[in-house]
């Protein structure tokens, strides 16, 4: 048994000072109030672990590179498809453990990681059907991030039409082929995905969700994160793409609907009767000019709130909070639609909740034992109080000095460098190819 002594921590009554936790394989098996003798002393604020509910590891060599230049949503997935068409799954593993590595540093003890590189470059399988989604998931199992690989079935470049260039990478044809797959994916958490209902056929996406509801696993879309998405599902089918969702059996309590930017009155209705996730990825959606989404409105509706770094342009979940609200802001000139507690339990234990880790995301006994300590007398957070609008309003990732995962300690602020070096390394090799 090992134990931490933590001088302020977030439980889910709130910040208290002096806890003491002890933990026997893996899980808080004591958390109480007690002296800090034979316990490693953490200072600062300690808050459970991060679940980053949304993330394309390889997306994460397109940071510094992408942004320069005018253009869309649709000019950037082109360089996009330039890095999928360049990885195996010796390079993914070696991006992805980077990435994760940088995951680990800010915080985040868990990642959806919404997986559709599947195949070779020309889309013929590997030996190892599975081999691009076993990389990701070892690459997790060295960086300390627990993966939940959301196996993503994606057969078309757009409504009607047949998947071109890279993206023979990700189709396994239908989605009875997808499942018979993911059938044989032996991976400590596994989920499914519906990319979009434009790269799944609406005669589809039922096998999909019904393949997540038979495993009772969580199931993650892509949803209205683009006009153009809207206006394609209304051109071909007349509904909306929640409507087509929601049609599908698609919806629902185990269900994410990603970015959800562009609804209707009547679908922010549908979700939250649903109670469907609604993951939100504020630092992706600016980078790309998606819009602002409706979180409030979702949220009062009965969709709870997650948040992701999709794209990672940013690797840091205080951000992703702290842009719902500001956003929000922006969107409709008034200050205070989320308190800090709501968004450090989007960051925590709902975020957890919506990828099927229900037993994390909070400091208690019986829960997996992820603890996140902020320095709370960096520039950044001197002097805020040193509670949940600290964590919130105040600290980014580079405030994280302490990371325990699963009980082991995954990450500390001196191995910044390190990660950077690493991340360097990778990123450059990626491009050489």
């Amino acid at each position: 048994m090992s134990g931490w002594w933590l001088e302020r921590a977030l439980l889910p009554d709130g910040v208290v000072e002096g806890v003491r936790v002890e933990v026997e394989d893996g899980r808080f098996a004591a958390v109480n109030h007690g002296g800090a003798d034979g316990a490693e002393r953490l200072a600062g604020l300690t808050i459970p672990g991060l679940a980053n509910c949304h993330s394309h590891a390889f997306h994460r060599a397109l940071r510094g590179r992408t942004q320069e230049d005018r253009g869309t949503f649709w000019t950037w997935r082109e360089q996009m498809y330039a890095v999928a068409a360049r990885l195996d799954p010796d390079g993914y593993l070696a991006l992805a453990r980077a990435t994760y590595r940088e995951m680990a540093l800010a915080g985040i003890t868990s990642v959806g990681e919404f997986h559709y590189l599947h195949h070779g470059p020309d889309g013929t399988p590997y030996d190892d059907p599975n081999a691009m989604g076993h990389a990701l998931v070892e690459a997790g199992r060295q960086a300390g991030v627990r993966v939940v690989l959301l196996d993503t079935c994606y057969l078309a470049a757009g409504i009607g039409r047949e998947p071109e260039g890279v993206q023979r990478r990700f189709s396994d044809g239908t989605a009875e082929a997808w499942a018979e797959r993911v059938e044989a994916l032996d991976v400590p958490h596994r989920g499914a995905a519906v990319h979009s209902v434009r790269a799944v056929p609406r005669e589809q996406v039922p096998l999909v969700a019904a393949w997540a509801s038979r495993h009772e696993a969580p199931l993650h879309v892509h949803l209205s994160e683009q006009v153009a998405e809207n206006d394609q599902c209304l051109d071909a089918y007349g509904i909306t793409p929640t409507a087509l969702l929601g049609e599908a059996g698609a919806l629902g309590d185990r269900t994410s609907a990603v970015h959800a930017t562009h609804l209707t009155a009547g679908d922010v209705a549908v979700l939250g009767e649903s109670r469907t996730y609604a993951c939100f990825c504020p630092t992706t959606e600016r980078d790309l000019g998606d819009g602002i989404g409706p979180s409030r409105q979702l949220h009062e509706a009965g969709a709870p709130l997650t948040l992701g770094s999709d794209s990672h342009a940013v690797v840091d979940l205080f951000e992703e909070m702290r842009a719902v609200e500001l956003d929000e802001r922006l969107a409709s000139e008034q200050r205070g639609h989320w308190a800090s507690g709501e968004l450090l339990a989007a960051a925590t234990s709902v975020g957890h909740r919506s990828l099927g880790l229900a037993d994390a995301g909070r400091i208690e006994v019986g829960a997996r034992a992820d603890l996140v300590t902020l320095d709370t007398t960096s520039p950044r957070t001197a002097g805020t109080g040193a509670g949940e609008a600290t964590a919130v309003f105040a600290a980014t990732a580079a405030d994280v000095v302490h990371v325990v995962a699963d009980g082991v300690v995954v990450a500390t602020a001196d191995d910044r460098r390190d990660v950077g070096a690493e991340l360097d390394a990778v990123i450059r090799k990626v491009w050489d190819a």
